[in-house]
């Protein structure tokens, strides 16, 4: 019998987008299997009269209360009135600042939404998502020596997520179905600037995430042979024999998150810089 999940209320309340705080909730709510969070998220929360609005949600529907809220007197009104409540009431970014604060010497700026200032590090970031949009699926291969990362693989190996993720953090990433038989662009072997990544998994992995895939009408489609795991078996090897020759290193993504896989082609890309 299938564990039955218990439900609880998640608040999550910011004075700005809330993303840290959905990040750092759904990072410690799946650690906990049986209970299945239900997010209020409460954004651009920056006066007494909007927050109190959250309060009277929160006294209908309590929950945990997670909070990033810069201004201190805001965050003394939200703790005195969770207490009131009866309420656990948890500031994410406090017990953060605080060290950073005792280590470097200095008081925080205490500035709302600082971290998403229009900053170099924002630019490179959208030239970068712009990259990784026009390099999708072997796009542009004329412009490959300007990638951080190029990825390869056979369909289904995650790149184009990946190279998403990659270009969230700055990284500008291309990248190219492997296809037996189909020759890659000389333009690959020639780039000399990126990091070229092999991507793999196991053939049943693939099978399994080809036969959700939506492919419309192609002509000359053979589904059968596309999510059977022989040929599967095939396309790997060609692409692992294709990594071999040329010293391209290679990841395995069967048991691997997006996140996890983008994480070790950085250290990859620290390595070999």
């Amino acid at each position: 019998m299938e564990n039955q999940k218990s439900f609880f209320h998640l608040h999550l309340i910011s004075d700005s987008t809330g993303e840290t705080l959905m990040s750092a909730g759904r990072a410690v709510s799946a650690q906990f299997h049986a209970a299945m969070p239900l997010e209020h998220v409460y954004p651009m929360i920056r006066n007494q009269k909007q927050l109190q609005q959250v309060l009277d949600s929160i006294d209908k529907e309590p929950g945990i209360v997670l909070y990033t809220i810069v201004d201190e007197q805001l965050a003394e009104f939200l703790d005195l009135q969770c207490h009131a409540i009866g309420v656990p009431c948890v500031n994410v970014l406090e017990p953060v600042i605080g060290i950073f604060q005792t280590y470097l010497g200095t008081a925080s700026r205490r500035r709302v939404g600082a971290q998403h200032a229009l900053n170099a590090e924002y630019f490179a970031r959208i030239e970068a998502l712009n990259f990784a949009m026009d390099h999708d699926d072997g796009q542009m291969p004329e412009s490959y020596d300007d990638a951080d990362v190029v990825l390869i693989g056979i369909s289904r190996t995650s790149k184009t997520p990946t190279s998403i993720y990659l270009a969230n953090r700055g990284i500008k990433t291309a990248n190219i179905p492997v296809v037996p038989g189909a020759p890659l662009p000389e333009s690959l072997y020639k780039a000399s600037r990126p990091l070229i990544v092999g991507l793999v998994a196991t053939s049943d992995r693939i099978s399994q995430v080809r036969e959700h895939r939506e492919l419309g009408t192609t002509g000359g489609f053979d589904r059968g042979q596309y999510i059977d795991r022989a040929t599967i078996m095939e396309e790997l090897k060609y692409a692992r024999a294709l990594c071999a020759r040329n010293n391209w290193p290679m990841i395995d993504v069967t048991r691997r998150s997006i996140e996890e896989t983008a994480a070790a082609i950085l250290a990859l890309r620290q390595r070999t810089r």
